[in-house]
């Protein structure tokens, strides 16, 4: 017997709020029976990967490292382009790992303090291989 993954799943402070930021970021909506208020927040994208956000209670902001995190790639674009749209939109920047010849990543967090990083895209890899 194996086991699938079914879900990401995302502890939050306001599910709705936090997964409306990760909508945006990934541009696929939330799913349409998803409100403000519910505990439960999901964006399903076509590939299958599914974000759950859940709404837990904390009582105040997290402190420790994520021990698991997302990187992103963008899609169409540059990395540091990304980078400047994710600000753009309430991310901040939390370790910059980018390197004078083009390599690295940024390791950036969601309003909610949630790490993840930004990647260089498949063009810039296949640029520099």
């Amino acid at each position: 017997m194996t086991s699938i993954i079914h879900n990401i799943t995302v502890d939050a402070r306001d599910s709705y709020e936090i997964a409306t930021w990760w909508s945006k970021v990934l541009g696929h909506p939330l799913h349409p029976d998803d409100n403000p208020g519910d505990p439960e927040c999901l964006i399903e994208l076509p590939n299958g990967i599914r974000y759950l956000f859940i709404t837990v209670p904390e009582d105040k902001d997290k402190e420790l490292k994520n021990r698991l995190h997302l990187d992103l790639q963008p899609s169409d674009g540059t990395r540091d382009e990304e980078v400047e749209r994710l600000l753009a939109i309430g991310a901040t920047v939390f370790d910059d790992q980018r390197r004078a010849d083009g390599t690295g990543w940024v390791t950036m967090r969601d309003p909610e303090g949630n790490e993840f990083c930004v990647e260089r895209s498949a063009a810039e890899r296949a640029a520099t291989s």
